[in-house]
């Protein structure tokens, strides 16, 4: 198992909490940029850097994570990309995304791009906050929680 930090844009306080549960468990943590990402002494982590292109850290993730993983994104693509490959993905806000929600997202996501690119809607989703940070740290230690217990089960 290994989790899967699509690291552009991504906030400091998600960072930390993934390194700290790495420690805790073990798990190896994978950055993936087109830039890199400056990341503390830690023995599980490991900074894949990209070449800087359209995508070509979503494609890097999407073609090596696999259904033992778990993936941290707010790219929707990306998202879907693994959720249809049966990997574990959680948006940095705290949303898990899964079959029943991605289309919905998708569609949406889908929807804004094509009305900003219209002139009708500017900006883009709010700043990271407090709320995001708290939802994001309970969504994420439960869905690790979940992955290794399954993970421990299909070893028995």
């Amino acid at each position: 198992m290994k989790i899967w930090l699509d690291a552009d844009g991504c906030p400091h306080d998600v960072r930390e909490c993934v390194y700290k549960a790495s420690l805790r468990t073990q798990i190896p943590v994978i950055l993936v940029a087109d830039r890199w990402v400056k990341t503390p002494p830690h023995p599980h982590l490991e900074m894949i850097v990209v070449n800087q292109g359209f995508n070509s850290a979503d494609d890097y993730i999407a073609d090596n994570a696999t259904e033992a993983d778990l993936v941290i994104t707010d790219d929707i693509p990306l998202a879907h990309r693994c959720v249809t490959k049966k990997i574990a993905t959680l948006s940095r806000r705290g949303q898990e995304f899964d079959e029943g929600n991605i289309g919905e997202r998708l569609a949406t996501r889908d929807l804004m791009e094509t009305l900003r690119g219209g002139g009708m809607i500017t900006g883009g989703p709010p700043s990271y906050g407090t709320n995001d940070k708290k939802k994001f740290a309970e969504t994420f230690d439960r869905l690790l929680t979940r992955l290794i217990l399954k993970e421990k089960k299909a070893q028995a």
